[in-house]
């Protein structure tokens, strides 16, 4: 019998911690970009920014995408985010150098290559050290 309650008692458990995911999902994106701004000021939001190296753009899970050039940190906050997943590979139409507000940026499952979703880009807000 107490065999049966403690199996009753983790299941309920683990159905708690099941219902209350998608909220650590992205309490976790958040605090994972807290960590990487950690010491940093935000500056001025820009419309558009060179994306020289694609390989320096990071997805942060249904939060932000986050590319690092040199010094700066820009962070790119979409209005619907919830279609970044981490383990998604982003499909970016660029017709110039430039990466800006409005473009639609498309995610794609990595191991199938099936479209899992669209985000519209917002202003680019660059962080950069604080001085001290």
């Amino acid at each position: 019998m107490r065999k049966i309650i403690s199996t009753i008692a983790a299941m309920t458990a683990a159905g708690a911690v099941l219902l209350s995911a998608p909220a650590l999902a992205k309490a976790t994106g958040e605090e994972r970009l807290a960590k990487m701004l950690e010491g940093r000021q935000a500056g001025e939001p820009v419309s558009c920014i060179t994306l020289f190296d694609s390989h320096n753009l990071q997805v942060i899970d249904k939060t932000a995408l986050v590319y690092k050039s040199g010094g700066t940190i820009y962070v790119n906050r979409p209005r619907d985010p919830n279609s970044l997943r981490p383990h998604d590979v982003l499909i970016m139409k660029r017709t110039s150098s430039q990466f800006c507000k409005q473009d639609m940026v498309n995610t794609a499952d990595q191991t199938t290559g099936m479209y899992t979703g669209s985000v519209f880009l917002g202003d680019f807000v660059p962080y950069r050290k604080a001085e001290g």
